[in-house]
């Protein structure tokens, strides 16, 4: 018998909940709250029946409602094999980060298992360009406070522009420029006041070497292994804000260099990249170890946040890159003023019953303990990051996806078009 226009147009319960992605329960939860009707069917006995329409149109509001929390720190908004979130810290490609950094892997390693997806051996060298930018014009370029991210944006935009080549997404070609894009970042640390440094810099074994010469300082092998650990943890930490902006822009074909410099833009911002900047400068008020309980303590009583503590992923327990980076600080530099404040102001926090470090707050001690100027850390963290930048930049070119989400408008209604009117498809 030919089901009748009526039957094709309701639902049964099983129907409707399969089509929803949920329980029976849940179903019949959603038509007490008054989000979906059920119809009482034709007969005795018969169960109830859903129309068809009420239930796309529930689903059709809950993926929106679903893509407006992904964009918030809520449900997943692409797929990635790159990597995955853990109570023990970001896995790359299956393998945990804090014990590629124990088990000694250097930053070179570990950006070649993003890359690539396979595992390396714990040391990697890359080759050092030939063509070294020309960082004295660089240099004429910016102010003489110019932060360090308005370094990396000039390094990166010139770098690109005189690569006649950039526009090759082929991997073997993306490859070499995500080495010298690591290579760019680390020496823009010495800009804008000795490009002579940044040129020395180009010419170090490993990018931890070439951050420390571009710094000014000796690579000796205790601080270098120091700064592989930092490098290492923060070379990925899936969509985070820069990277995503990172993968809009290559999703569009850019190349490499524009999708790290919007990378870049995203990372300037004080709740991104330059968080490091304001938990620097909470450790800075803090003139002796004794006083952080004080500082914690006003903190509170204005009902300000103390930067870097508290994570959105990890909210119950201390940022594991933290814990590595501060344990590093205090290995390295004991007696060092800033490392003992960190660790005083980490106390301090934990007394208090306020939130964990995180990852700035991490970064904040080993730059102290590296004698790294202050300031510098933004500009180590953009280095590393530009890793993990450089793999969603290749995922995303695989797919072959255009990033283009949706918003919901909520504005005054637009006038009615008459159907048939003509305008722009755009």
């Amino acid at each position: 018998m030919t089901p009748s226009r009526a039957q094709r147009e309701e639902l049964t319960a099983a129907e409707a909940a399969s089509q929803l992605g949920v329980k029976l329960p849940t179903l019949y939860a959603y038509v007490s709250r008054g989000l979906l009707r059920s119809l009482a069917a034709d007969g005795v006995g018969r169960a109830r029946r859903y129309l068809r329409s009420d239930v796309e149109g529930l689903r059709a509001r809950q993926r929106g409602a679903a893509a407006a929390r992904a964009l918030a720190w809520g449900e997943p908004v692409l797929d990635s094999k790159i990597t995955a979130m853990t109570p023990r810290g970001p896995a790359y490609r299956g393998h945990v980060a804090v014990d590629l950094a124990r088990r000694g892997f250097t930053f070179e390693a570990a950006s070649e298992l993003l890359w690539t997806g396979a595992l390396p051996a714990p040391r990697v060298r890359w080759d050092v360009p030939d063509d070294a930018p020309d960082f004295r014009a660089a240099a004429r370029l910016l102010p003489e406070d110019a932060s360090r991210t308005s370094c990396a944006l000039v390094l990166v935009a010139m770098a690109g522009a005189n690569d006649r080549h950039r526009h090759d997404r082929r991997s073997e070609a993306v490859l070499p420029r995500a080495r010298r894009l690591a290579r760019l970042l680390a020496c823009a640390l010495a800009l804008p006041a000795a490009p002579e440094r940044a040129a020395e810099a180009w010419q170090e074994a490993s990018i931890a070497r070439a951050i420390l010469r571009a710094a000014g300082l000796r690579p000796r092998e205790r601080a270098v292994a120091a700064l592989d650990r930092w490098l290492l943890l923060s070379a990925d930490h899936e969509l985070n804000a820069s990277t995503f902006a990172a993968r809009v822009a290559a999703s569009t074909g850019a190349d490499l260099y524009a999708a790290a410099l919007a990378g870049l833009a995203a990372f300037s911002g004080p709740r991104h990249g330059a968080a490091s900047d304001r938990a620097e400068a909470v450790v800075a008020e803090i003139r002796r170890p004794a006083d952080a309980e004080r500082i914690v303590r006003e903190r509170a009583r204005r009902g300000e946040h103390v930067p870097g503590f508290g994570h959105e992923f990890y909210r119950e327990i201390a940022d594991p890159r933290a814990v590595v980076l501060i344990e590093e600080a205090r290995a390295l530099a004991p007696r060092a003023r800033e490392v003992q404040c960190v660790a005083a102001l980490v106390r301090a926090m934990e007394q208090a019953q306020r939130p964990k470090p995180n990852v700035d707050v991490g970064i904040v001690a080993l730059r102290a303990a590296l004698g790294l100027p202050v300031g510098a850390a933004s500009g180590v963290f953009a280095a590393a990051r530009s890793a993990g930048w450089s793999a969603h930049v290749l995922e995303q070119y695989a797919s072959g996806q255009l990033l283009r989400p949706r918003a919901r408008y909520l504005g005054e209604p637009p006038p009615e078009i008459s159907e048939g009117a003509g305008g722009s498809a755009v």
